[in-house]
């Protein structure tokens, strides 16, 4: 039962704030490395292709590691798990801040990414909590926080490589102010998960239930592979776009990640404002549309400003995407987090395709625009019919 604004305690708002600090710092600290990976990959001595190599093995570890969360999430709980975890967290963090050989760099990357699916899952899953008991909805916005994090954190790795502050160094600070931010974060989430008393293999589960689920589950992975897709490929490759299909300077050619990440971060913060005035079916079609729009212009437009400008709507539409999936994750019923596992498994399967086959199609005689929009405009389709088909099977599988 969602309670009423009146029922929105002071705990709760203390949990809220955890909450929001914890979205903020985990999109800081991925960030506060990958600005400095030309300097891992000089010390390292590795070329690019083997940079690219060690961090996808270490990703593909990572995302197999991560599909124990919900058994560790529901033997713990969300606080104790995301506690422990980010103390792992941390730890991996630190081991690629002092990988001098590549198989150190490999395990800290692993041992990241493997904590961050503990992390990532129980987060959201203490927000969707949180924003279903307010009288309106937060989880917009708290994933606008991760994205500013990872602003935040982007610029301070940049700062920190300018002004000569050595990578390990630069790792101990973060690693601090992230041990400073946990303290906070622990002592206000919420102690008491939301279906705690209920054992997941003591819910009854009717065959026909059963497949519902299994349905469900597979549509929420399917549905985290386009929405990745669309928002990978638009801040990987929109510098690309306007280096080799204009030919722009690398000062101007940034400004096109730039633009998706303004759009990103202005539809996350808004986007909960617009969800309570249009409701959740009408904002996914409405940003599914503008989305689109903003795709095709940003891969076919003619002119330079005008790709700008469709990166911004781009990501305006986009930004959504994720906290909307994230949040009927976590409302699904069942063992705690494990359809968040299977959307976090979708994605995380396409973040290991998607660099390559955008790169095959670039390198064909194919423009980078068009390589692009051959795989998002597509996906945006996609992601419509198999959201709707995922809402379905959940209402289905609940009856």
């Amino acid at each position: 039962m969602t309670l009423s604004a009146r029922e929105f305690t002071a705990t709760d708002r203390r949990a809220l704030q955890a909450v929001a600090v914890q979205f903020f710092v985990n999109g800081a600290v991925f960030a506060s490395f990958v600005p400095r990976l030309p300097e891992i990959r000089d010390r390292l001595d590795l070329s690019l292709d083997e940079l690219g190599a060690v961090l996808t093995a270490g990703a593909a570890l990572g995302l197999l590691a991560s599909m124990w969360s919900p058994r560790i999430i529901d033997a713990v709980g969300t606080r104790r798990a995301l506690i422990v975890f980010v103390l792992v967290l941390l730890c991996g963090l630190q081991i690629v801040g002092f990988a001098d050989v590549w198989w150190m760099l490999l395990l800290g990357s692993a041992v990241m990414l493997a904590a961050d699916g503990v992390v990532d899952i129980a987060m959201n899953l203490q927000g969707s909590w949180l924003s279903s008991r307010r009288h309106a909805p937060v989880m917009n916005r708290l994933h606008g926080l991760w994205s500013l994090g990872t602003v935040a954190g982007g610029l301070a790795a940049a700062q920190a490589a300018a002004s000569g502050v050595s990578l390990r160094m630069h790792l101990i600070v973060v690693g601090a102010v992230l041990l400073g931010a946990l303290v906070f974060v622990g002592s206000g989430l919420l102690k008491i998960d939301e279906g705690a008393n209920t054992k997941f293999h003591d819910l009854p589960r009717p065959a026909r239930r059963t497949r519902q689920r299994w349905i469900t589950l597979i549509l929420l992975a399917a549905a985290g592979g386009f929405a990745l897709t669309v928002e990978l490929v638009s801040t990987d490759w929109a510098a690309f776009r306007l280096s080799e299909d204009f030919g722009a300077s690398a000062g101007f050619a940034g400004l096109g990640f730039v633009a998706f990440t303004i759009g990103m971060t202005v539809g996350r913060l808004g986007g909960d404002s617009v969800l309570i005035r249009v409701g959740s079916d009408r904002l996914l079609r409405g940003a599914i549309v503008v989305s689109g729009l903003g795709l095709a212009v940003a891969a076919f437009a003619p002119n330079q400003w005008l790709v700008l400008a469709g990166y911004v709507v781009a990501g305006v539409g986009i930004s959504t995407f994720f906290p909307k999936l994230y949040d009927d994750a976590a409302k699904f019923p069942g063992r705690r987090g494990a359809a968040l596992t299977w959307l976090r498994a979708g994605s995380g399967v396409t973040a290991l395709v998607i660099p390559v086959a955008v790169g095959v199609l670039a390198e064909s005689r194919l423009s980078v625009g068009a390589a692009t929009a051959i795989l998002t405009l597509p996906c945006t389709i996609g992601f419509l019919l198999v959201s709707l088909g995922s809402e379905r099977s959940a209402s289905q599988a609940k009856a």
